[in-house]
């Protein structure tokens, strides 16, 4: 609930905002914890506001990219000294994205009211992650907030290249494929029925092949119309069950078995794991919630449970290196490393080294995927080719045999 007031500092200055608090007794300590000498307080007025349904597809987006250029400019800001309410005041004046401008916005207004810069990013968990706010908490209780946008950025920047990796080396085999499915789809509705009527003109007996290509190519024609909306249907079906909990657990299990991928997302977790866990061990998070935000972040439900089984290990004093060695999806390196660096201090120094090997190892992956998916592609698209044309040839040939 928010709350208007007006309030003398000890200097005698005047001081007028709004405070979101649960009641107004709640209110006035929070105010008068921070030494401020109450003149009024009021429930804020409700205004009616008619809100016109947007199309979400229109709406302007908040891209990594716009967060990356966030996290470093504000983190330049706090390191000239500016206070965390003018940086944010400063960066949505200046902001070019409508979205990220009203979002800033309203957490310099909750900085305003006397809510903590991490409390304040926190009600906007659709922009600002757990792994995002509690980079800043710690941030917070360190004093170097500037550090920790700073890390964030960095962070953010490494995850948006990752992501953008992998999508290009799935990009380039979906264009072919949907391009051939719809050249073949063209060829069997509006070539090979002409061919069909030519060849009963001949009334020749056909090769088994060309009867099956033609009754393919009728079905397709009678019966498309009806085809065309199920395909959509299930499409759609698929997609709103890829949303439920099954259905992210079945996707991310075919992602962790499927024999050509299988290597990739393996690579991309590791790197995720470490490069999660360096950021915020270095920027002072406990590891039991350096582990469990990971878990939050990591993108996959079967690689989400390790992480909460794990973090349920360290909980009850179990080391982290113990914890990861009973996980077979976790490889054995990566616990001996982590071992050392429980050892030696160095849990962070040592997670940053990982993460930076296994994003090499992530590139070679896509390479190799890349490398197996594209001759497997040409020799599919061929195969596909040659069995239309021996389709349409060999009535052909056996005519022209039978002519001479």
């Amino acid at each position: 609930m928010l709350f208007i007031y007006k309030c003398l500092n000890q200097q005698g200055a005047v001081s007028e905002g709004e405070i979101d608090a649960a009641d107004k007794d709640v209110a006035i300590t929070e105010l008068q914890k921070q030494g401020l000498i109450i003149v009024y307080i009021d429930p804020k007025p409700q205004t009616l506001n008619i809100v016109l349904p947007k199309i979400s597809f229109f709406a302007p987006k908040i891209k990594v990219k716009d967060m990356v250029i966030f996290s470093r400019q504000i983190a330049t800001l706090f390191e000239a000294g500016v206070s965390a309410l003018k940086g944010f005041r400063l960066l949505a004046d200046e902001n070019d994205n409508p979205a990220l401008k009203i979002k800033l916005t309203e957490v310099a207004d909750d900085i305003q009211s006397g809510v903590s810069l991490s409390k304040a990013l926190e009600k906007h968990n659709e922009l600002f992650t757990s792994f995002y706010v509690s980079m800043v908490r710690a941030g917070e209780e360190s004093g170097k907030l500037n550090e920790a946008f700073l890390y964030l950025a960095d962070y953010l920047d490494r995850d948006y290249e990752l992501t953008q990796k992998t999508k290009k080396a799935l990009t380039y085999p979906a264009f072919v494929l949907a391009t051939f499915v719809i050249i073949m789809t063209a060829m069997f509705v509006f070539v090979i029925p002409k061919m069909a009527a030519m060849f009963a003109d001949q009334g020749t007996e056909l090769p088994t092949i060309t009867k099956i290509i033609l009754g393919f190519s009728a079905f397709l024609v009678n019966y498309g119309i009806f085809i065309l909306p199920v395909i959509l249907a299930g499409a759609w079906y698929f997609y709103k069950y890829t949303k439920t909990y099954e259905g992210r657990v079945l996707v991310d299990t075919w992602k962790t078995q499927a024999p050509i991928f299988k290597t990739m997302y393996e690579k991309m977790f590791l790197t995720r794991l470490s490069d999660n866990m360096d950021t915020m061990l270095t920027s002072g998070v406990s590891i039991i919630r350096a582990i469990e935000i990971t878990a939050d972040v990591v993108d996959n439900e079967i690689y989400k449970a390790l992480l909460l089984r794990t973090v349920d290990k360290v909980k009850t004093g179990t080391p982290f290196s113990k914890a990861l060695y009973e996980e077979p999806l976790i490889p054995n390196i990566l616990v001996q490393m982590v071992k050392v660096g429980e050892e030696t201090g160095e849990l962070g120094y040592i997670l940053k080294n990982l993460a930076h090997f296994y994003k090499r190892e992530v590139d070679d992956a896509i390479d190799a995927v890349i490398g197996l998916i594209e001759p497997a592609m040409i020799v599919s698209l061929g195969l596909g080719v040659g069995i239309l044309v021996s389709a349409v040839l060999l009535p052909m040939y056996s005519l022209s045999s039978s002519i001479s």
